[in-house]
């Protein structure tokens, strides 16, 4: 019996350490990239629920045909639409924000 709470718990630790490191790992690539403004158009949003939290997303096309998809707060999610284009702001997999054009 104390072997099998022990290889419970071995898994367990296990996985939070993993990731907390994999978070690391991505954000110390984000900040090794660049931050860059591109051209870009709103393809589509959506959200993802799960027990009472809501997470927010949209695509963002830029000119080069290429699709990125990024969390957005939900403030930002609701102050844009779908076929919006603008200046989207964005260092690696980290989203920055989104200016929309006139």
């Amino acid at each position: 019996m104390f072997i099998f709470i022990a290889l419970i718990f071995i898994i367990v630790i296990s996985f939070i350490a993993y990731t907390i490191i994999s978070g690391l790992i991505q954000w110390k690539r984000n900040n090794d990239q660049a931050r860059l403004s591109v051209l870009a158009k709103v393809v589509t949003k959506r959200t993802d629920t799960r027990s009472e939290s809501t997470w927010y997303y949209a695509t963002f096309e830029v000119e080069s045909g290429d699709r990125m998809e990024f969390g957005l707060s939900g403030k930002e999610f609701g102050t844009i639409a779908e076929g919006d284009v603008g200046t989207l702001q964005f260092q690696g997999t980290r989203y920055l924000g989104f200016e929309r054009m006139a």
